[in-house]
């Protein structure tokens, strides 16, 4: 194991750490606004870097690239139709939400339909990101951590048992800053790693392309343009997992209800201190 990873892995933590706990301390958790909304105090820049690592993790860094890989760029079509939905949400969704000042979700919906259709859609939330979406998030996080830091060979452990161990670290790290700080402290704490992911995301295609051309990063767009052009295919056929025909109906909806209605994705923009910000850092 590289104690330089290590070292600087371990040190960019603390400081994120740090840096949160200096911009949050003061803030008020005991109420409702405070914890679920940050006071409605966030700006566009802090709301816009939370969206970001909060749509962007190793789920799409590990999993989504792998996708790439196997079947072509037309996976990328997740991504591109959200700007799509993004403008739904600026315009159409987020105006009604601050109007009348819900917290979450839920809120909205039992004022609009009644109780009992808040706590369907609570009961479906709580299903669909316990069992189809955490799982990815902390076992991709796991599987990155432990190709880079070698933590089962580190501890003499199974590959198993190591992403077993990182599964239940990766998970209290987000209960700490998460549940504890509320989301003041997610939003501080998203915008610097965001910058991070940015520098790091970027990095990523820079190194494989160096590797591709076997040192060389200009041989390495060489060949990938010529021995594996098929890679670059965006346009997904028949047979794709993302049909080129998908992208233009039902990718829509679904991005509708990611980026319109999913919690874990709104709550940032509801607690914006007002609607323009609001609608600037969504776009």
């Amino acid at each position: 194991m590289n104690s330089l990873q290590i070292l600087s892995f371990v040190g960019f933590t603390l400081l994120v750490a740090v840096i949160t706990w200096w911009k949050v301390r003061k803030t008020d958790t005991g109420s409702q606004q405070g914890y679920f909304l940050a006071g409605r105090s966030l700006k566009a820049p802090v709301i816009a870097a939370s969206l970001m690592l909060t749509n962007l993790s190793t789920e799409q860094l590990v999993g989504l690239s792998g996708q790439a890989y196997k079947s072509g760029m037309s996976v990328m079509g997740w991504e591109v139709t959200s700007a799509v939905t993004l403008i739904f949400l600026a315009l159409i969704f987020l105006p009604r939400y601050l109007k009348r000042g819900i917290a979450t979700i839920p809120d909205f919906l039992e004022e609009r339909y009644d109780k009992t259709t808040r706590i369907i859609i609570d009961f479906c939330f709580l299903i669909a990101t316990g069992v189809c979406f955490l799982p990815i998030v902390l076992y991709s996080g796991a599987l990155a951590l432990n190709s880079l830091f070698h933590v089962g060979e580190s501890l003499q452990l199974s590959d198993g048992a190591a992403i077993w161990l990182l599964v239940i670290l990766l998970g209290l790290a987000g209960i700490l800053y998460a549940v504890i700080g509320g989301l003041r402290a997610m939003a501080v704490a998203d915008s610097i790693n965001g910058i991070g992911l940015v520098i790091g995301g970027l990095m990523v295609p820079v190194f494989g392309l160096i590797a591709m051309g076997k040192g060389s990063f200009m041989q390495g767009i060489e060949q990938l343009t010529t021995v594996h052009a098929e890679k670059l295919n965006s346009v997904g056929g028949p047979t794709d997992p993302l049909p080129i025909g998908a992208a233009f109906t039902g990718l829509i909806l679904v991005n509708t209800f990611y980026w319109c209605t999913n919690q874990g994705i709104v709550q940032r923009t509801l607690a914006s201190k007002s609607l323009a910000k609001g609608k600037r850092g969504r776009c």
